[in-house]
């Protein structure tokens, strides 16, 4: 990309950034809240790549002055100081260009939302379960070294510990963007706790990421939303709620790409309070609907792509925890690392870090054919 027609192109990103700066405080696009949220979302899309932008003309400026300082001066000290400068500017020039190419790469649309993580044991009976709790802790302790919220929508404990299946929703800043890289086959080699001869098994669970769905995402018309009710126990089956304050909804939805009408059940018990739970199986309804919507979506992602870095498909193998070595290796990107017990207690960015420089080396090749 030419320095020129870089600049070009930045002006207008930079135009547009002052004209939207502009439109999110006009009442009328305050009114209107899907603008608004759109609007908004741009901004600070925007104001990324600006602030990169003002570096990167402000290292072009420094190395004019510096070249002239040299062609007019011929003090050796103001010399000396002219030609340090030039140089470190110049060193930085590949670096911060690198930097906007990247992110004038058109980002997911889905990455800032927040994310519906759902857990299930797989392969290997209780075994699986006990894995599938263990990745919850992983995720939990990850979301709150975050600063995220995580708030338990509905699971299943298994006969020996852990869960069959867990359902999460994670709320913060780029949520979805983040933990997308989780979803796929998670494999386990270790000898399970249930185990009398000490032989390693391998167990698996799934973990789905799907992001969740905003209101103005998907139609639903809740007036054909059967709704139930029903008493919720506490942790453990302590603590029996007296009231019916689990709800269960009941909606006949017709898939928009194939045609076919199936019947959505979803429960929810999160909390004692029946009016907050109704809302979260609303959201959990809508992130459904808006996930089996937009699998087309997903799946002309995956064909466009030579590896399975986000691709969101939840029968890839994607990562084995082999606990006899130590190591934990993700087979999308062959990256093996041996701090096992680190990861396991929620040190996992450093794996999510090398799958998005992955992810982005392949965007870029991609915009350069």
């Amino acid at each position: 990309m030419a320095e020129n027609s870089l600049l070009t192109r930045l002006d207008g990103i930079e135009a547009r950034f002052e004209e939207v700066g502009t439109l999110i405080t006009d009442p009328s696009v305050i009114q209107d809240m899907k603008r608004y949220v759109r609007l908004t979302k741009e901004y600070k899309d925007l104001e990324k790549l600006t602030a990169v932008t003002r570096r990167y003309r402000a290292l072009l400026g420094n190395i004019d002055e510096a070249r002239e300082v040299l062609a007019s001066e011929n003090d050796p000290e103001l010399r000396d100081m002219a030609k340090e400068e030039l140089d470190e500017a110049t060193e930085a020039i590949p670096a911060i260009e690198e930097e906007i190419k990247l992110l004038l790469i058109p980002a997911d649309p889905e990455d800032g939302k927040n994310a519906i993580l759902e857990i299930r044991g797989g392969t290997g009976g209780d075994e699986a379960a006990i894995f599938a709790g263990d990745l919850y802790k992983m995720y939990v302790k990850y979301c709150e070294s975050k600063g995220w919220n995580v708030a338990v929508t509905s699971f299943s404990e298994g006969a020996a510990g852990g869960f069959k299946e867990i359902v999460v929703a994670v709320t913060g800043d780029n949520v979805y963007g983040t933990l997308k890289y989780e979803s796929g086959v998670h494999r386990v080699q270790r000898v399970p706790a249930t185990e009398t001869q000490g032989r390693v098994h391998t167990s698996a669970a799934t973990v789905a990421v799907l992001p969740e769905a905003e209101a103005f995402d998907v139609e639903i018309n809740e007036g054909e939303i059967k709704w139930d009710t029903f008493r919720s126990g506490g942790a453990g089956g302590q603590n029996v709620n007296k009231v019916e304050s689990g709800v269960r909804l009941r909606y006949m939805w017709r898939n928009p790409n194939t045609g076919e009408s199936e019947e959505i059940l979803i429960e929810c018990t999160e909390t004692r309070d029946q009016p907050k739970n109704k809302e979260r199986a609303l959201s959990r309804l809508r992130t459904f609907i808006y996930d089996k919507e937009h699998q087309k979506y997903i799946d002309d992602i995956a064909s466009r792509r030579k590896t399975l870095v986000s691709t969101g498909d939840r029968s890839a193998k994607i990562r084995t925890y082999n606990y006899p070595q130590g190591r934990i290796t993700d087979h999308r990107i062959n990256y093996t690392i041996y701090n096992l017990q680190a990861f396991m207690d929620g040190e996992i960015q450093d794996v999510i870090d090398q799958l998005t420089i992955a992810e982005n080396a392949e965007k870029l090749k991609a915009a350069e054919l």
